[in-house]
């Protein structure tokens, strides 16, 4: 009877270090598993020139906001077709476009829904698109959006973009923002 006692806990504690090994296992190999370890990783930098003011405006208002007392513009929607640069000078080289729109969709606070191509028009991505949507809390340290999708050199692409203001200009509405870029694909 003793030592069915024995084979009985030997199991259980041999069938628990099993699942605990199982579960440790799934942490370390769940990457490869899945097919993420092997596929490259692209940082992309870059700097995207958003030109409301005129001569030339590259963002353009096709919507007035509900109510222009508002400070967060809600209701507000632009279109853009923005240059990016691998630097922050307008002038310097450039990279691609900036395709898309965006929305004020915060009623309390400025908060803008975007949407948009980069559209990669110069360099080893020529011709190639990442997709990016997601929310854009201009007013912050380092906003981050997803990358949802691309073409070319991007097919099945996933990652995330991080937008930091490098200029802003409140009178003409202008900026210049730093994109940091890390796609898998």
């Amino acid at each position: 009877m003793e030592a069915k006692g024995v084979v009985v806990i030997t199991l259980v504690l041999s069938l628990a270090a099993a699942a605990g090994a199982a579960r440790t296992k799934e942490t370390t190999t769940g990457l490869t598993r899945r097919g993420l370890a092997s596929e490259p990783m692209t940082h992309l930098h870059f700097y995207f020139h958003d030109k409301v003011s005129k001569p030339s405006p590259t963002s353009v208002r096709v919507m007035d906001p509900v109510d222009p007392i508002l400070e967060s513009l809600f209701g507000s929607l632009y279109v853009m077709d923005d240059a990016l640069t691998e630097g922050p000078d307008p002038e310097s080289q450039p990279v691609g476009r900036a395709q898309g729109m965006y929305m004020s969709t915060g009623l309390a606070k400025l908060g803008l829904l975007q949407v948009m191509n980069l559209v990669f028009t110069h360099g080893p991505y020529n011709g190639s698109v990442v997709t990016v949507l997601g929310r854009n809390g201009p007013f912050g340290n380092v906003q981050e959006m997803p990358v949802i999708g691309g073409t070319g050199s991007f097919h099945f692409s996933r990652g995330y973009a991080q937008l930091k203001t490098h200029t802003l200009d409140l009178k003409k509405n202008d900026a210049i923002v730093e994109y940091n870029v890390y796609i898998m694909h």
